[in-house]
């Protein structure tokens, strides 16, 4: 929340509803406290008594959509886990050597095995919630568990659901929904299976597979720990509708209890609650669905106990306001006059208050001992000015570490393959005897490097990142020889302006890599820089082979890097940009197919920093 949303916030609170209040309640005390009094009473039980249910279902809907997506959350958090599990065991040397390596002798593949059923045991043993665990290649070479159980001989492997998917799927491990495993002779249990292929190293076929068969212990106990109520609870469904746990999973199968399945996926996106009738009572359904594992959490609660919460609470108001009536009408005349000045208090308080003087602001409290009404909603309201202001410089002191962490962790790093590279060409430089060339191409390396690792600045000037970015043109020039070529032409006038350290050497080496690299000809690359207005902005051009719109469009788009990435991301370098200036400045991109492609950098014209 802003600080301007907590000011208007507490001001609203406070002196729209008790300032305002208090003043009326003043006025009808001394002329016509009875029919304040009745006013008043009658607004009470009528917003009471015609808002309790909606407000009961509503911070019950909440609170329950709390619950269930903090449930999904641990669930996704556990099976990430088991996750992981399943690919240490695909990585596993051992593993892979023991399956496909046909020309091991016995005793050298006794000796993995031995290894690897050690292994699966301890996993199993370690893990209370691991019904099975095991690798498969075929009918002849297999392990599960602890080495002794076999394989089912009247199992159909490509019958299985759960292994057909593993076969299909995309991912990298398989997550299957509930059901009956087979595949192990005599073990024939409920469970969820978690997969991985396995590819032959020395064909790159896939051939074979690591599975783990997961109980519902630990999702039962994550579901279990929710309270609903007595009659609440929580079940889980996979993106088909195919049931994955529920606490009464055998009534279920049998048909002896329904779930309303179908109206929990045919729910829309803006919605995750409806309230239905099952079993001849109504229930409130809320729903979270896991974007990891594509599974829903499902909470159910009895709308009984909820009605009974209201009737118990109507009860009370009625009675707390005939209360309220009764003390009024009699201490109101002794009131009057002591309930004026805190009021004014109060007042002149809150006009402190809607300035952000929460400090200010304090009002002067009487003795512990004379503490009324009154007394106790001032010192209330003294806590309340004092804890926003420590709320406040808090958050402000938060967001200032966070967002220092945020620009530390996105600051630029040289690629190594890179550095090796550029090693290399000194080498071969230095072999041929081309030593003027192994002095350029060496200082330009350390300049390079000099400005990459400086942590002493944040922020430099335009001059300096050029002249960074000509110490890695050099480079890559010397590297190219006669296949790249270069333009620089900045504007003297913005030299000594300010900008965000390594924001154009990136966008030169993509520029380098991914237009001029693949293209059949000599390329150029041409680096401007001017002012307009009081805005500056640096373009990147090359002539290279350009994007298509559709690669144009996902420019942005956050992507794992890979060994012939830049190492430092466009959406990396948008948000260092946004981060120091604000969201209507950082990079716009231009690129026709063949043609090539120009970045344009928009930063405000400072000189020094931006906070």
């Amino acid at each position: 929340m802003k600080l301007s949303d907590i000011k208007e916030n507490v001001y609203n609170f406070y002196s729209v509803k008790i300032v305002k209040s208090f003043k009326s309640i003043r006025t009808y005390i001394l002329f016509s406290f009875s029919l304040l009094i009745i006013i008043a009473l009658f607004i009470f039980l009528f917003l009471s008594l015609n808002y309790t249910k909606q407000a009961i279902i509503r911070n019950s809907t909440d609170y329950t959509s709390q619950l269930v997506r903090q449930v999904n959350s641990d669930i996704d958090s556990y099976i990430q886990y088991m996750k992981n599990i399943s690919i240490m065991i695909t990585r596993n040397s051992d593993v892979s050597e023991y399956l496909f390596n046909d020309d091991e002798n016995e005793s050298e593949k006794e000796i993995r095995k031995n290894a690897i059923i050690e292994q699966l045991n301890t996993l199993k043993n370690s893990q209370t919630d691991i019904r099975n665990i095991g690798i498969y290649r075929s009918d002849d070479l297999y392990l599960f568990n602890d080495g002794k159980d076999t394989l089912n001989p009247h199992i159909e492997l490509e019958k299985l659901d759960w292994y057909k998917e593993t076969v299909s799927s995309r991912k990298v491990t398989y997550l299957s929904s509930s059901h009956v495993q087979t595949l192990i002779n005599n073990k024939y249990t409920w469970v969820i299976t978690l997969s991985n292929q396995l590819t032959n190293p020395y064909t790159n076929n896939a051939d074979g597979f690591v599975f783990i068969d997961l109980n519902y212990h630990k999702i039962r106990e994550l579901c279990d720990n929710i309270n609903l109520g007595k009659q609440g609870y929580l079940f889980i469904i996979d993106e088909n509708g195919n049931l994955i746990y529920h606490p009464k999973q055998q009534l279920l199968y049998s048909s002896l209890k329904t779930e309303c399945i179908d109206k929990i996926t045919s729910l829309p996106p803006s919605e995750n609650s409806f309230i239905t009738t099952v079993d001849g009572s109504k229930k409130l359904y809320t729903v979270s669905t896991s974007r990891k594992t594509n599974w829903t959490v499902v909470g159910v609660a009895d709308l009984n106990e909820l009605n009974h919460m209201q009737k118990q609470t109507q009860i009370i108001y009625i009675l707390t306001a005939l209360l309220l009536f009764i003390i009024a009408f009699l201490i109101s005349g002794i009131l009057s006059q002591k309930i004026t000045e805190p009021i004014r208090q109060l007042q002149a308080s809150m006009s402190k208050v809607e300035q952000g003087e929460f400090e200010t602001a304090i009002v002067p409290e009487t003795e512990q001992k004379n503490m009324n009404e009154i007394g106790s909603l001032r010192h209330s309201f003294n806590i309340m000015a004092l804890k926003i202001q420590s709320l406040i410089d808090t958050n402000t002191e938060v967001q200032r570490q966070k967002r220092k962490s945020e620009l530390k962790a996105l600051q630029s790093q040289i690629k190594p393959h890179f550095l090796y590279n550029t090693l290399d060409s000194i080498i071969w430089m230095a072999e041929t005897g081309e030593n003027k060339k192994v002095v350029l191409m060496t200082s330009a390396l350390a300049k390079l490097f000099r400005q990459s690792i400086s942590n002493d600045d944040e922020i430099v000037t335009i001059s300096q990142e050029i002249e960074y970015v000509k110490s890695y043109l050099t480079i890559q020039k010397m590297r190219y020889k006669d296949t790249m070529d270069y333009h620089i032409n900045i504007e003297e006038n913005i030299l000594n302006y300010q900008i965000v350290k390594l924001i154009i050497q990136p966008l030169v080496e993509n520029a380098i890599y991914h237009g001029l690299k693949y293209k059949d000809s000599p390329g150029n690359l041409w680096i401007d820089g001017y002012k307009e207005n009081d805005d500056i902005y640096i373009v990147v051009s090359d002539d290279g082979v350009g994007m298509d719109e559709e690669t144009l469009e996902h420019i942005f788009d956050d992507k794992p890097h890979s060994k012939n990435s830049t190492g430092v991301g466009i959406n990396n370098i948008q948000n260092r940009l946004h981060l120091y200036y604000a969201p209507e400045y950082g990079l716009t991109f231009e690129s026709e197919k063949d043609h090539g492609t120009t970045v344009y950098i928009h930063i405000p014209a400072t000189t020094r920093r931006t906070q």
